[in-house]
């Protein structure tokens, strides 16, 4: 077990940046930490280096089976599960710890739910990959041990659950319980697929409510403004009783035909989650799915995957990857109108990533003489790497400016884009003078 002792503080975390873990990698940037761990942005090694994250862990006596653990789940393989590349021992400062490296996440659920709840769509679209991931750990006689919005992570366009907890079914020392996301047996080391049941409801009811729900034995109080079926869910997966509570494939048969169950593959695939998390639901969805969620997840800055080479700027007057042309709305001359429509500069490799339909909505603020002087989202999508690519067309528009009592005005409007593996589509709509 880790100590329960605070062994290095947050600052002095902060302060490894630039450091160098187990002689290879380098600790970037701090991406956040508790006393006994942190997570740093580094770099896997190679000829051609690639973005990764690096946990920290200051090690004790169970050192040895948590290295075990983290070997063993390097072995997964799901596209939905985060993938563990390397753990080992390393020493900073003279205090040993364990690294375990693992893929690169640009935002988790847990970054997007203290700004707003997920939708239900968004909701449906975050569950499906999260409960494919756990089938296949359960299936493996693993269970996770640790659902909770900040382990929903989005990847990409992908939402994907946190990997390096999984661990085997087993009956373990008694321990306290961390918050409510630990199922009540937990306290009598009893770790099992109901624990993880138990958790995915009370991420269910903080991800649709942003509050955790309060348990009065089986009843569970506010969970009728809950819309179906998450109502039904939260119920059958919050019974005190670990036996009586519902099945991973009980949970995905209340879903359909609401969300659709995103199938195991043996290996890792690029095709993300339909919509997230997203900061996921992760954003993600995060969707992580649809990360994802829809998650779902919304990024906040951070950086996008970098291309290695830019591709022509695509015009009004270049068609969709589709062939065919987006939705173009003309407004009339004293509304202003639209001159220069640009799309975002997205590869085709890319755009065969899309499952679904990404929706990312920008508001363009324009002066008296067309340009766009500002743009915002007003819906981010689950995907930074596609924000990042429509923001960027969006700030290249150009309008006729509308008038007001004949004077050239300035004006907002709404560009709406929907991203599709067929193509993009954009709808503009001016929103005020």
């Amino acid at each position: 077990m880790l100590l329960a002792e605070p062994l290095v503080s947050t600052d002095t975390w902060k302060k490894w940046e630039g450091r160098t873990a187990a002689g290879k990698f380098h600790l970037r940037q701090w991406l956040g930490s508790s006393d006994h761990s942190a997570v740093f942005l580094t770099e896997r090694p190679g000829q051609t280096p690639q973005k990764a994250a690096i946990k920290l862990i200051a090690a004790d006596a169970d050192a040895e089976r948590l290295l075990a653990r983290w070997r063993a789940a390097a072995q997964l393989s799901h596209p939905h599960l985060i993938r563990l590349f390397e753990a080992g021992r390393s020493q900073m400062d003279g205090s040993p710890f364990l690294y375990v490296v693992m893929e690169y996440a640009s935002e988790d659920l847990s970054q997007i739910l203290p700004e707003r709840a997920l939708t239900p769509d968004e909701a449906a679209d975050m569950l499906p990959p999260l409960l494919d991931a756990l089938s296949y750990l359960h299936g493996k006689g693993l269970v996770h041990g640790r659902i909770a919005p900040s382990n929903i992570l989005a990847v990409d366009d992908q939402l994907k659950l946190s990997s390096d907890q999984a661990a085997s079914t087993a009956k373990t020392e008694s321990r306290q319980r961390q918050d409510i996301y630990d199922a009540p047996e937990t306290a009598d080391g009893v770790i099992s697929p109901a624990a993880d049941v138990w958790s995915l409801g009370v991420t269910v009811v903080v991800a649709l409510t942003q509050r955790p729900p309060i348990i009065d034995g089986d009843r569970v109080p506010g969970l009728e403004t809950l819309p179906e079926p998450f109502r039904g869910i939260a119920r059958e997966c919050l019974r005190v009783d670990p036996k009586r509570r519902c099945s991973i494939a009980q949970i995905q048969a209340r879903l359909e035909p609401a969300a659709r169950s995103v199938p195991a593959a043996p290996e890792l695939s690029p095709a993300p989650p339909r919509r997230p998390l997203s900061k996921g639901v992760i954003a993600v969805a995060i969707a992580v799915a649809a990360l994802m969620i829809g998650l779902v997840f919304y990024p906040r800055g951070k950086g996008a995957p970098a291309r290695t080479q830019a591709a022509p700027e695509k015009v009004a007057a270049a068609p969709s990857p589709s062939g065919a042309p987006p939705p173009f709305t003309r407004r009339t001359a004293a509304q202003g109108e639209v001159l220069r429509q640009v799309l975002p500069d997205i590869p085709e490799s890319a755009m065969d990533t899309i499952t679904g339909t990404i929706k990312i909505n920008v508001r363009v603020e324009v002066d008296s003489s067309g340009k766009v002087t500002e743009a915002n989202f007003v819906t981010r999508g689950p995907s930074q790497y596609f924000a990042d690519r429509v923001l960027k067309a969006a700030q290249s528009w150009e309008f006729s400016p509308g008038e007001v009592n004949g004077q050239p005005a300035a004006s907002s409007w709404m560009l709406r884009f929907r991203l599709r593996r067929s193509g993009v589509q954009v709808s503009p709509e001016r929103v005020s003078h």
